[in-house]
């Protein structure tokens, strides 16, 4: 019970908007529980005036029950539209609550769990924990019209109720055990779950990797394994309650009998009279609803808890921690950031040792090294995906971990090896870092990028849409057009994380003019295997086991670092042979 209650505070925060709409509802339902109550019992009194001869009752006590019941129609009606307009808002703000702290996640977090995991809580949790204040109305107040038919009976004759109340408490107590162990199944079957929707999302997303990999039939495997395992866990979830219906069924059947033999008895003993026991009889089948109701409300509850656990999880900490971020704004970076003895690990993978250097604003720097050497980490902790292990990570002069997220975000972008470019048109994917973009800015951007020339010869232009991860477009097209967004958000500094790699030489030439266009007027930083791409820059830091063996410019290594020598000098060999 504390739980319920702990948990419908929590959900309560998204159904604050339809305060007044739940109200009524609630209301609406009392009223449905007290027809339930009065309906009845007013039945029961005609049967008895029925028995007695007093028959000028009875036409009296019909036009009620017909009033009563034209009112309950119109409840029922009413019901239905608050169940609705409830259900949809109570959805729409849990998923944008959820929504918005899963996008808080720590990078951590997102590396140790599948999508699977989130995207189940997302559509499905938060689906059970909108209808919760829908459903216990409707099952206490179902449980409350029941109660009428008992107080029928009761007027009728109390060794009767007194079974039937015998008849509830055994049937309650089936149910209360088969809602425990069914909570136990739904658990195992919803972690299942994340896991199936996880790899169907991999699939998906991986196809075109799968079909020139020509695998498809290995993945369907695997598919068609998770699958299976999938359905035997959901079998087993309805095999807890099929078997307890039987076992409940098959009680109410052995009752019913037991309550049969009673009634002949009280008619022996002419405690009762044929046609009131008929009634009674009649009553006692709709007693059983009282069980059914509360069946559906100790399910409701369990599924309810459950769907509360696993978005609290998410939402408050526990096994999901946030990213965090400090008060200090900065109104204006100039892009100067230091590192002071950094150390970083990834588990037990120390990457970066007691790394430390200085960038001044408005320069350009590039990071070069074997795999592994700590390149794209140190970007990782720049742009505050990732929290250092120790050390200070300053920007213009303040401790990274003092800035807010918009002093960090804003003012930093990353371009990496394949941006991830939206289903969305040119400029409308533009327009995601600046809603008021004008058509000038967007332009001049673009033009800065050596994309606006290429753009023109689309049919659509600027209104093209390019498909989903920018699939219309190449490699170095949409690294350009990531380049643009950067200059509209007007970032101080931007990271070029292998950012030419994949490109042919033409393609990087292109990239090589954009970055040009950029030097002396933002803070540049480029991870390059390609040591050609970065020749040109004001310094190149040379890394190698998470620290820093050389720096100076290409010149500077090429005298004082034998490795990065060998780096260049094969670079060489390489692109003389092709």
């Amino acid at each position: 019970m504390l739980e319920l209650v702990k948990n419908l505070k929590f959900a309560w925060r998204y159904v604050k908007g339809q305060k007044t709409k739940l109200i009524l509802f609630a209301i609406t339902n009392v009223i449905m529980a007290v027809i339930g109550v009065v309906l009845p019992v007013l039945s029961a009194k005609m049967v008895v005036n029925l028995t007695s001869n007093e028959l000028s009752q009875l036409i009296y006590i019909s036009i009620i029950i017909f009033i009563i019941e034209m009112i309950q129609n119109i409840i029922k009606f009413s019901n239905d539209y608050f169940i609705q307009v409830i259900y949809r808002e109570t959805f729409t703000n849990t998923q944008k609550a959820l929504g918005t702290e899963i996008l808080k996640l720590q990078n951590k977090t997102l590396d140790k769990n599948s999508s699977g995991v989130f995207i189940q809580r997302l559509i499905s949790d938060t689906g059970r924990l909108s209808s919760i204040f829908n459903n216990l109305t409707i099952n206490l107040s179902n449980i409350i019209s029941n109660i009428g038919i008992l107080v029928a009976v009761l007027i009728i004759n109390v060794w009767a109720f007194l079974f039937l109340i015998f008849m509830l408490f055994v049937l309650i107590i089936v149910r209360i055990k088969e809602s425990r162990v069914y909570n136990e199944k739904d658990k195992e079957f919803r972690k299942e779950e994340e896991k199936v929707s996880g790899f169907t999302g991999e699939v998906v997303r991986g196809a075109r990797d799968i079909k020139m990999l020509n695998a498809e039939n290995s993945f369907l495997r695997v598919m068609n394994e998770k699958i299976i395992m999938l359905n035997q866990k959901r079998y087993k979830m309805m095999r807890v309650i099929r078997n307890y219906d039987l076992l409940g069924r098959s009680l109410i059947d052995f009752m019913d009998l037991v309550f049969i033999i009673l009634l002949v008895y009280l008619l022996v003993q002419k405690n009762l009279t044929i046609p009131l026991a008929l009634v009674i009889y009649n009553y006692s089948g709709r007693t059983t609803s009282i069980i059914f109701s509360l069946d559906n409300l100790f399910r409701v509850v369990k599924d309810f808890n459950l769907s509360a656990k696993r978005i609290f999880d998410i939402t408050l900490d526990k096994e999901f921690p946030k990213e965090s971020f400090g008060n200090k704004h900065l109104s204006k970076v100039d892009g100067n950031f230091e590192f002071k003895d950094v150390n970083f690990s990834y588990g037990d993978n120390k990457v970066l040792d007691n790394l430390s250097f200085k960038i001044d604003a408005n320069s350009t720097v590039a990071f070069v090294g074997k795999s592994g050497a700590g390149k794209s980490t140190i970007f990782s902790l720049i742009d505050k995906m990732y929290e250092v292990d120790s050390g200070e990570i300053l920007i213009d002069g303040v401790n990274i971990n003092e800035l807010d997220k918009d002093s960090i975000r804003n003012n930093i972008t990353v371009i990496n090896q394949n941006p991830y470019i939206f289903n969305l048109s040119i400029k409308d994917n533009l327009k995601l870092v600046k809603e008021n973009l004008t058509d000038e800015e967007m332009i001049s951007a673009c033009k800065m990028a050596c994309l606006d020339e290429f753009i023109n010869t689309l049919p659509d232009k600027y209104d093209t849409v390019v498909g989903e991860g920018g699939i219309t477009l190449s490699g170095g097209q949409k690294q350009r057009l990531a380049i643009a967004r950067a200059l509209i958000q007007k970032t101080e500094i931007i990271l070029f994380d292998e950012a030419t790699s994949a490109l042919d030489n033409e393609t990087q030439k292109e990239i090589q003019e954009a970055i040009h266009n950029m030097q002396g007027e933002y803070t540049i930083l480029i991870i390059a295997h390609r040591l050609s791409t970065i020749i040109d820059s004001d310094r190149i830091l040379f890394l190698n086991d998470g620290h820093i063996e050389a720096e100076g410019t290409h010149e500077e290594l090429l005298d004082k670092s034998l490795a990065y020598k060998h780096l260049y000098e094969t670079e060489l060999k390489t692109n003389t042979n092709n």
